[in-house]
């Protein structure tokens, strides 16, 4: 497999997106996104292997029950996955498996590195940290992350890909806690929040920025944090993630734009919004009125 890029790549993965007989409902090629690879697809049954790459695996089944048997190494396992369960295989490792029967499944592949970022952010570290294989087990908490990452292949919020970003930390957090070899007890309380001084030189990055896509690592750069370490503090002190923060700065810069007399489409493209329509869903939402009913407000 290709080595590892900038934007994360199906070249990156197994593979078994490339399965002729798999039907994809969507995947992250394209969108630009750095921190996991995702696609969601219906399996039919086959058996292979599959060699080793870098990064690790996080399969979620959307449906079933289903029949599905993993080999690692000599180690075979067989279980009847039900909706909902959960096939984690840390990256470096290669495998062998079986699926049974037909499939609705979502595929993350989280970056070693970032894993490790998370790792040494929560104070566990050391030659003997891995994650651990897990086949059929279900994780409620990974689920509604893992189905975020769902809900945002297909969305084209202007704010999706910090939004994906953060999901891959809080991925990380989890399986580092609670499936792999280190103690939770290691694992320290979430640090304090920003500073005035950083919530500031912050919000100065977002609205400089607000016409194109940010990424977290980007956006904790301005304040001089780790994309992990910013994300934590971030939400302590301000009280949201930082995709929703900025996307709020987003609606108030449109709202400022629409008292003048801009073309909506023009705004929508100044405020980062992939076009009108969308900015009028996420104005809306937030607002409870159009962009075009604000302006009229605005104006009377």
């Amino acid at each position: 497999m290709a080595q590892a890029s900038a934007t994360f790549g199906v070249e990156e993965t197994h593979g078994i997106l490339w399965r002729p007989e798999n039907r994809v409902y969507a995947k992250s090629d394209g969108r630009g996104w750095s921190s996991l690879y995702a696609s969601t697809q219906r399996e039919t049954p086959y058996e292979a292997h599959y060699p080793a790459v870098q990064d690790h695996l996080l399969i979620l089944h959307l449906d079933g029950p289903v029949g599905v048997r993993r080999r690692l190494g000599a180690q075979e396992c067989h279980k009847i996955v039900p909706p909902g369960g959960l096939f984690i295989l840390p990256g470096g490792v290669e495998f062998g498996v079986e699926l049974e029967g037909e499939l609705d499944s979502l595929h993350v592949y989280l970056r070693r590195d970032l894993v490790q970022e998370v790792a040494d952010d929560l104070g566990l570290d050391g030659p003997e940290l891995a994650l651990t294989p897990r086949l059929g087990e279900r994780d409620l908490l990974i689920e509604r992350l893992a189905l975020g990452v769902r809900e945002a292949l297909t969305d084209d919020d202007a704010a999706a890909g910090t939004y994906v970003d953060y999901l891959s930390r809080a991925l990380a957090a989890r399986l580092l806690r609670e499936h792999s070899t280190s103690a939770p007890e290691k694992a320290g309380p979430p640090k304090g929040g920003l500073t005035t001084a950083q919530i500031a030189l912050v919000n100065d990055f977002m609205e400089a920025h607000l016409d194109r896509p940010l990424a977290l690592v980007e956006i904790g750069s301005a304040c001089g944090l780790s994309a992990t370490h910013f994300a934590r503090r971030f939400r302590v002190a301000v009280g949201v993630p930082p995709h929703q923060h900025l996307m709020r700065l987003r609606v108030e810069r449109a709202k400022r734009l629409l008292q003048g007399n801009l073309p909506i489409v023009e705004v929508a493209l100044a405020c980062g919004f992939a076009h009108q329509e969308h900015l009028s869903r996420v104005f809306r939402r937030m607002t409870g009125m159009t962009p075009a009913g604000f302006r009229r407000v605005a104006q009377s």
